[in-house]
C-alpha cells in the first residue's frame, strides 16, 4: 500500500536527521548508496517513496535500523514543527481560504513556524465552534431523532449495561435510592459531592483526576434530577465517551447518557414486567409507571417510548410542549402528523391547538391526567396529557397511541374528542374569516423577543460550556 504524504514526509525527516548526524551531504550519501543526490533530496522532502533496498542501504551507511527510519515519530522538535505545519496547510479548512501555503525552508525560524501554527490552531478551533450553530444543531438533532425512530427508541446494549451496574450495586427492585447511586459511583472510583457554586453553564462537573462528581445541592425537592445527573455523569465513563468532535457527536452522547440514567431509574426487567401486567389489566397509565419507580412524569413517559414497542408491540408518540405551543421534545413511531420545517425538523415547531398537548392547558383541574381522542389526517389517536409549571413557564407531557391501542390504557372511556386538520392552515393557524375581516390592519402587537436568539454559546470543547468557569471551579475545590 502506498505511503501517505505525511508518512513520506516523516520518513524523509528521519533520513535527513541520520544523514546530518553522520556529517554527510546529499551527494556523499547518494554516492555511497548508489543514487544521485537529487534523488535523495526528493525522498527527504517527502516527494518520493524509496524502495526497501535503498532504505536498508541508507540504514547501513548511517548506522541506523530500518525500523528506526520507518518510525512514525518526528526525529526532533524542528521536524515535528514542520510536519504539523505541513498537515495544517493540507487541511480542508485552510485550503478553503484560497491562501497560498507558506513554503517551509531552512531559513524559516522555529519561532515563525510556531506563530503560524498558532494561527492554524485558532482557525481550527473557530471552525469547530462554527459547527455548533442553531442550524447545525437542528439538523443533527433531526437526524438523531430519525435514527432512533428506526430503532423504536431502543438501545439494547445500554439496557444490559445498566442492569449489570445495578446488580453489582445490590439493587433488586423498587425505586433507586440516592444511597445506591452513591455505591454505583464508588464502584467506578467516584465520590458524589453536592455544592452551591457549580458553573452556570454546567449541570454537573466530573473531576477525573481526583475522582469527584460535583452536583447541585442535595436539598432540591424530591431529588429526582440529582440521581439522574449523577448517573449521566457516570455514563460518560462507562460508555467510553471522549470530548465531542462536533454537535452531532455531542447530541449522541447526551442521548446515550440520558438513556443510561433512565435504564437505571426504571430497569428494563422490572419496568417491562410492570407494564406487561398493566396491559394485561387494561390499565396502562403513565402516572402509575411514574409512581412505581419514583421518577418524574416526563421521565416515565419517555421511558415508555423505549419499551412499549419493543416489548409490548405498541407504537406511540411522546411530546413535551411549552405554554406557547412549541414542541421542545418529541418521539413518534405511530405516524402522528407533526409540524416540521423544510428540513424535516420538528423541534421548536408549533403543535396543533386541537392536540391534547395544548388543549390540556385550558383544564381547571391539572392535578390529574387529561385524556382526549383526536381525529387527524393520519387517523384517530388517543392521548394522555399531564401539565406542569417551571420557572420558565408552563409545559405539558403527552403520551399517545393510535385508536386501536387505546384499549390497553386507563382513560380510554373519555368522551372528549377533537378534530385536527393540520398542517391545513385553516385548522388552527388562520383566523376565521369574520374575525380576520374585523381586525386585519387594525392591530399592532409588540412581539416578545427571545434574547437567547442573540446570545452566542460560550466557547469550549463542550457546546454551551464555559471552560474558564469550569476550570476555575475545579481549582477552587481542588484546594479545599
Amino acid at each position: 500500500m502506498p505511503a501517505s504524504s505525511l508518512e513520506l514526509a516523516t520518513l524523509g525527516h528521519r533520513i535527513r536527521h541520520h544523514r546530518v548526524a553522520n556529517d554527510l551531504t546529499l551527494d556523499e550519501l547518494g554516492a555511497r548508496v548508489g543514487v544521485a543526490g537529487s534523488q535523495l533530496s526528493l525522498i527527504e522532502n517527502g516527494k518520493r517513496e524509496p524502495k526497501l533496498s535503498l532504505l536498508q542501504a541508507i540504514a547501513d551507511v548511517t548506522g541506523a535500523q530500518v525500523a528506526d527510519l520507518l518510525s512514525p515519530e518526528p526525529p526532533n522538535r524542528r521536524a515535528a514543527l514542520e510536519l504539523e505545519l505541513q498537515r495544517a496547510q493540507a487541511s480542508p479548512v485552510f485550503r478553503q481560504l484560497g491562501i497560498a501555503p507558506v513554503r517551509i525552508t531552512k531559513s524559516l525560524s522555529d519561532e515563525t513556524i510556531e506563530s503560524i501554527l498558532g494561527l492554524h490552531r485558532e482557525l481550527q478551533r473557530r471552525e469547530r465552534e462554527a459547527i455548533a450553530t442553531p442550524e447545525e444543531a437542528r439538523r443533527a438533532n433531526n437526524e438523531l431523532r430519525l435514527r432512533m425512530r428506526e430503532r423504536d427508541n431502543y438501545l439494547p446494549d445500554i439496557e444490559k449495561l445498566a442492569e449489570k451496574q445495578l446488580k453489582a450495586a445490590g439493587h433488586v427492585s423498587g425505586a433507586l435510592t440516592h444511597r445506591t447511586v452513591s455505591v454505583m459511583a464508588e464502584q467506578l472510583g467516584f465520590e458524589l459531592l453536592y455544592v452551591n457554586d457549580l458553573p452556570h453553564s454546567a449541570r454537573s462537573v466530573t473531576d477525573l483526576e481526583n475522582g469527584r462528581i460535583y452536583l447541585p445541592p442535595a436539598s432540591i425537592p424530591g431529588g429526582h434530577g440529582l440521581r439522574s445527573m449523577a448517573l449521566q455523569a457516570m455514563a460518560h465513563r462507562l460508555l467510553g465517551h471522549t470530548p465531542p468532535t462536533d454537535y452531532a457527536d455531542f447530541l449522541q452522547q447526551r442521548l446515550e447518557i440520558n438513556y443510561y440514567a433512565a435504564c437505571c431509574l426504571m430497569p428494563e426487567t422490572n419496568a417491562v414486567a410492570f407494564l406487561q401486567q398493566a396491559k394485561k389489566d387494561r390499565n396502562l397509565a403513565v402516572e402509575d409507571f411514574r409512581d412505581a419507580f419514583g421518577v418524574t412524569h416526563e421521565a416515565a413517559g419517555m421511558r415508555m417510548t423505549n419499551l412499549l414497542t419493543q416489548h409490548l408491540g405498541i407504537r406511540l408518540h411522546f411530546l413535551r410542549v411549552d405554554g406557547s405551543g412549541a414542541i421542545t421534545r418529541v418521539f413518534e413511531n405511530d405516524g402522528l402528523p407533526l409540524p416540521s420545517d423544510v428540513t424535516g425538523s420538528v423541534d421548536g415547531q408549533i403543535a396543533c391547538r386541537k392536540f391534547a398537548a395544548r388543549a390540556a392547558f385550558a383544564e381547571q383541574n391539572r392535578t390529574t391526567e387529561y385524556y382526549q381522542y383526536t381525529d387527524t389526517p393520519s387517523g384517530t389517536y388517543w392521548c394522555s396529557t399531564q401539565t406542569g409549571t417551571t420557572a420558565d413557564g408552563e409545559f405539558s407531557i403527552t403520551v399517545g397511541v393510535p385508536f386501536d391501542d387505546a384499549k390497553w390504557f386507563r382513560g380510554r372511556e373519555t368522551p372528549k374528542r377533537a378534530v385536527s386538520t393540520c398542517p391545513d392552515e385553516s385548522c388552527c393557524r388562520r383566523p376565521p374569516g369574520d374575525v380576520r375581516a374585523r381586525w386585519e390592519g387594525k392591530a399592532w402587537p409588540s412581539a416578545r423577543v427571545h434574547m437567547q436568539m442573540f446570545s452566542p454559546l460560550p466557547r469550549g470543547a463542550f457546546p454551551g460550556v464555559d471552560d474558564n468557569e469550569v476550570y476555575a471551579f475545579l481549582d477552587r475545590h481542588a484546594e479545599g
